[in-house]
């Protein structure tokens, strides 16, 4: 290997400094047909802080594409009011017993998908059991673990609520934890 010239040096300096003061909006969703969990998490430096954390709610008695469409329109909401630069979103598990269930699923995780990519985020998807052993180290944590985890990461009053908005402060902290920094200035 060739020794490293003064501007490989100064690279190196430049790449560790925007690392270190690295700062991105994350949107953390929890996909859901009837509730559908959001959470806005700004990751600075050293720490995670939560912006905003709500859910989605759509009406069981409509049809799907109605549902399908008030997702859509709910996540173009939150995109277009806080442009996150990465948008992360659970993967779905379903039990081989319940195959419709999965089916129904993937429509409203295709709608956030393919809404966070429109808005130009970045967009990663993350397992439960990945998301779990990030704020646990167990990737089979109970709700309770995971809600505890959250609360002392966040340093919140209380456990976050309902376990929809959980999940999604939970994949957008998973995501924070993870990913390697964009480098490019951002909000």
């Amino acid at each position: 290997m060739p020794p490293a010239t003064a501007s490989d040096i100064l690279a190196t300096i430049i790449t560790f400094f925007i690392r270190i003061f690295d700062t991105m909006i994350l949107l953390g969703i929890d996909p859901g047909l009837q509730v559908c969990g959001y959470a806005l998490v700004k990751k600075e430096l050293l720490r995670q802080t939560l912006i905003e954390a709500g859910v989605f709610r759509t009406d069981g008695k409509a049809a799907l594409e109605e549902r399908l469409n008030q997702i859509a329109e709910d996540i173009q909401t939150v995109l277009a009011a806080h442009k996150p630069d990465v948008v992360a979103v659970e993967q779905l598990y379903a039990h081989y017993k319940h195959p419709r269930t999965a089916i129904l699923m993937g429509h409203a995780r295709g709608v956030i998908l393919q809404r966070a990519a429109q808005s130009g985020a970045t967009v990663r998807s993350y397992s439960a059991t990945r998301i779990k052993k990030s704020l646990t180290g167990n990737g089979h944590a109970s709700k309770g673990q995971m809600q505890r985890a959250i609360q002392t990461v966040l340093d919140l009053p209380s456990v976050p609520e309902p376990p929809d908005v959980a999940d999604a402060i939970a994949v957008a902290l998973c995501c924070a934890n993870e990913r390697k920094p964009q480098y490019q200035s951002v909000k």
